[in-house]
């Protein structure tokens, strides 16, 4: 580091000194000088990639974090750039995910101003606070790397969550003697404690029913909560995010509506890095279940009810010592439940396929299509729903949501991101007509750097779920749900991307392996029937304990 440096230079020195090798960005004025530091770095240090607008440099930033479970990183001017991505912003703190926002600012002596400077808009840091956990502005080049760091080590403190920093266009363009930037020490995960991990031990191994359910704070837990499986004979079940922590093809694998009827006849559960929102609020609680948690966030233990016990610690090292400490005790395999969770599982999997007799052959195709380390990237679309317990899913990280956050549109440009991070790994993004459109224009981007993301359009012509609720809600009074859509093919053509139709899944399943094949861009357009059997028919379903569930028999 040169003695007299720009705050450009500070910024993009301190990004580096945090491991960051990739940065998603749109250029702006306020941000001349620290693009001009990227550049003068040269190629092979940061490598920025430009999309077409500041919407999908934050979701390919999300799209990179949530992928690889590291620092997915953008760049972009103030105000209309910051409002951009805010919907990014929101996914990335319901997914807590690792994504950091940087953003340049107006002059400093006018920031808060109220003078009309370009760009300018009332507490920019204010809105950023909401939607981040750390929020805070470099004052001068010195003071960078530690305002860096500190983002850094709030966005991996505990949960990880979004994180936010602003630099004046002044500061950027200043020239100071700044000292060098030391690399950057990721906090200590939290262990759990030893008395915690031998009571829990203790219920585990005189549980008869055994379930454990994950989710995305388990993604980096999945050898251990195998092994944890394996030795209780124990299911594990998930909804979105944490599919693939149990590879599908386990027979103790449960996707979504098997792990509610295991819920339904489970006597001990242990939930492993999830809200557990679903089974608490929908699926119903009573005094027979006693239920275990894990989870870096001691603020999700007593949302809804209170756990039997309640460990504040890092998943993976909780496996661990659970399954350390299980092996203590006098324990035996309930072959009875295993035995019934086959049955479960081969009863849902022949309600899936009778009822998503239109959507499963498409899955069905995709994931045969897809190699075993390959990614799909879904969409708030038909298909998307069906895929979160339709889809098999080979290992963690595989299948990428926007979780609760139900981003209409995130997808597409998300998987460019995960393409973007994952070169290794074929990436598959799925889409309905309605969301693609939000972020189709960024082809252009896929073209520019030779992305080789392959992206599925399933067209109905329409907001199926609008829709359909309409339809069943609302005596058909519909508004709004039909769409008049463009070529899509003709469209992805006009990008000089590969686009084209499949009419059946044999050809989706061709068209695809094709693409992975050739490493490059492709589009293949799918017309789907207006009206498609209801995917929610196994999400939202009746409770099964507690007075809820005897009111409903």
């Amino acid at each position: 580091m040169s003695p007299q440096i720009t705050g450009g230079d500070a910024l993009a020195w301190a990004l580096e000194s945090i491991g960051l090798d990739t940065l998603y960005a749109v250029p702006g004025g306020q941000l001349d000088h620290f693009f001009d530091a990227i550049q003068r770095m040269g190629p092979n240090r940061i490598r920025l990639l430009r999309p077409r607008h500041e919407q999908a440099a934050a979701y390919m930033a999300f799209g990179h974090a949530r992928s690889t479970g590291t620092v997915g990183a953008y760049c972009v001017v103030p105000g209309p750039g910051v409002l951009n991505t805010l919907a990014a912003l929101s996914t990335a703190w319901a997914t807590s995910s690792p994504v950091l926002c940087i953003s340049g600012q107006v002059p400093t002596h006018a920031i808060g101003s109220g003078a009309g400077y370009l760009h300018e808009i009332p507490d920019q840091l204010g809105i950023l606070a909401r939607l981040t956990r750390f929020a805070e502005r470099i004052e001068s080049p010195q003071s960078t790397g530690a305002c860096i760091h500190k983002a850094m080590a709030a966005m991996l403190s505990g949960r990880p969550r979004p994180v936010s920093v602003e630099m004046p266009m002044d500061v950027m363009s200043e020239s100071s003697v700044v000292s060098d930037i030391d690399q950057f020490v990721r906090p200590v995960v939290k262990a759990p404690d030893a008395g915690q991990i031998e009571e829990a031990a203790k219920r585990l191994a005189s549980a008869r029913r055994p379930l454990i359910y994950v989710g995305s704070g388990a993604l980096d837990a999945s050898q251990e909560i195998t092994q944890l499986s394996a030795l209780l004979g124990a299911p594990v079940g998930a909804f979105r995010s944490g599919r693939g922590v149990l590879d599908s093809r386990n027979p103790l694998s449960l996707v979504f509506p098997a792990a509610r009827r295991a819920w339904a006849e489970a006597d001990v559960v242990l939930a492993i890095g999830t809200r557990l929102k679903y089974p608490q609020m929908y699926w119903g609680l009573d005094e027979s279940l006693k239920v275990i948690r894990v989870d870096l966030d001691p603020e999700e233990f007593d949302r809804h009810q209170s756990p039997e016990i309640a460990i504040e610690a890092d998943a993976r090292l909780t496996a661990l010592a659970l399954a350390e400490a299980l092996t203590r005790h006098e324990m035996q395999i309930n072959r009875n439940w295993t035995a019934r969770i086959s049955d479960i599982r081969r009863g849902v999997e022949g309600e899936i396929s009778q009822h998503l007799s239109v959507q499963l052959p498409w899955l069905n195709a995709i994931r045969e299509a897809v190699p075993e380390e390959g990614i799909l990237v879904d969409e708030i679309t038909q298909m998307g729903y069906c895929s979160w317990y339709a889809y098999p899913v080979y290992g963690p990280r595989s299948l990428v949501t926007a979780g609760y956050q139900g981003t209409l549109g995130y997808g597409f440009a998300t998987a460019l991101g995960v393409a973007v991070a994952n070169p290794d790994r074929p990436v598959v993004s799925i889409n309905g007509d309605g969301g693609y459109l939000y972020t189709a224009n960024e082809w252009a981007t896929a073209m520019e750097y030779g992305i080789p993301l392959v992206a599925v359009v399933f067209n109905d012509n329409r907001y199926a779920n609008v829709y359909r609720q309409q339809k069943e809600w609302f005596d058909e009074r519909f508004i709004a749900a039909d769409l008049v859509n463009p070529d899509f093919v003709a469209h992805a053509r006009s990008f000089g991307v590969l686009a084209e139709r499949a009419t059946t899944p044999n050809e989706l399943q061709k068209l695809i392996r094709e693409a992975i094949e050739r490493r490059e861009p492709r589009l293949i357009e799918v017309s789907l029937p207006a009206d498609m059997p209801t995917p929610w028919r196994f999400i939202i379903e009746p409770p099964v304990r507690g007075d809820a569930a005897e009111k409903n028999l």
